[in-house]
C-alpha cells in the first residue's frame, strides 16, 4: 500500500490519535467534528463527560488506539476526503476494513466493500475475499465471491490454510462446500454424449457405429476429473483442454469431428454455465 504525501499535524486539532508500534509513536492531530459526523463510535465517545487534570485543561486530548499507524493514515484519509491509499495487498485492505468497522466510519466500510470485489483481488482470491464477506455480513460481496471460488479447487489440502477462514462459521463454509458439489454433479450429469456425434473413422465400421467418438471419450473422462475440482467451464471448454483430449484418442479424423461438434458443445456449455452458481442466502 502506497501513502501520498498527507500529514494529519493540523495546528488547530483538537484530539491526537496515538498510534505505538515498534517503541515508536505517532500522533494523529485530528478534529473531533469530523470524526464524531463520520463515526457514531466516536460521537458516544466525545459525548461523554471528562475529566482532565488542570495540566491537560485547553489541549488537545490524547487517544491511544491499537491500529498500526499506516492503517489509521490510510482510514484517516477516507474520512478527511483527501488523497486516497493505493491498496494493493488484500492484507492492508482487509486491516482497513477491520478498523473501520472497529470505529463505525460508516462511509469507509461502504468504499471498501466496493474495493473488496474488485476484479484484482475476487479474481487472486476469492476464498479470502469470501471469508471476509461472511465476517461482516456483506451479503451481495458474499453471493459475489460464492461465484467467483467455483474457479478454485476448494479442498486443496496442499494449499496453506487461509487466516481469514478462522472469522467465519462452520454453516458459512459449508454452504460454499455445498455449492460447489451440487453444481458439480449437476454438471457432470450433463455430459452426455449425443446420438449424431461421429467420427469418420472412429465410427466408420458396423462395430463402431454406434460409439462415441474417441475423442469424445477422453474428453468426458478429464471433464469429469476437472469438473469434480472446479465445477465451471472455464478449463473443460479451453481450446487446449478439448485438442488435448482429441490428441490424447490418437485418430486422425477425430479434428473434424470436434468442430462438427462445436455448435453442441456451445450448447452445452451454456447449460453447465446455467447451474445455479451461488450459495443461497437466508
Amino acid at each position: 500500500m502506497s501513502l501520498p504525501d498527507y500529514h494529519f499535524d493540523s495546528p488547530d486539532s483538537d484530539v491526537i490519535l496515538l498510534t505505538s508500534e515498534a517503541e515508536r509513536t505517532t500522533e494523529f492531530h485530528v478534529h473531533k467534528c469530523i470524526l464524531a459526523a463520520a463515526s457514531p463510535f466516536f460521537n458516544v465517545m466525545f459525548s461523554l463527560p471528562q475529566s482532565l487534570p488542570d495540566s491537560l485543561v485547553g489541549k488537545a486530548p490524547n487517544v491511544p488506539v491499537s491500529e498500526p499507524s499506516r492503517i489509521l493514515d490510510a482510514v484517516l484519509r477516507y474520512v478527511y476526503q483527501v488523497e486516497r491509499p493505493v491498496i494493493d495487498s488484500l492484507d492492508d485492505l482487509i486491516d482497513i476494513l477491520a478498523a473501520a468497522v472497529k470505529y463505525e466510519f460508516t462511509t469507509v466500510i461502504t468504499i471498501i466493500r466496493t474495493l473488496l470485489i474488485s476484479p484484482r483481488f475476487l479474481q487472486s482470491s476469492p476464498i479470502r475475499v469470501y471469508a471476509v464477506a461472511c465476517r461482516y455480513d456483506f451479503d451481495d460481496e458474499v453471493k459475489l465471491a460464492s461465484r467467483q471460488t467455483l474457479d478454485v479447487h476448494i479442498l486443496d489440502t496442499t494449499a496453506p490454510p487461509l487466516p481469514e477462514l478462522k472469522y467465519i462459521s462452520a454453516y458459512d463454509y459449508h454452504r460454499l462446500l455445498r455449492l460447489h458439489a451440487i453444481r458439480s454433479s449437476s454438471a457432470i450429469k450433463l455430459l452426455e454424449c449425443p446420438g449424431n456425434l461421429k467420427c469418420m473413422q472412429c465410427n466408420g465400421s458396423a462395430f463402431t457405429m454406434h460409439d462415441a467418438p474417441k475423442w469424445w471419450y477422453q474428453w468426458e473422462k478429464k471433464a469429469r476429473e476437472e469438473l469434480q475440482l472446479r465445477p465451471t467451464t472455464k478449463v473443460v471448454f479451453s481450446l487446449d483442454f478439448l485438442f488435448g483430449a482429441v490428441r490424447a484418442s490418437g485418430c486422425s479424423r477425430c479434428p473434424e469431428s470436434l468442430l462438427d461438434s462445436w455448435k453442441f458443445l456451445q450448447g452445452l456449455r451454456e447449460e453447465i454455465d446455467a447451474l445455479p452458481a451461488t450459495i443461497e442466502m437466508d
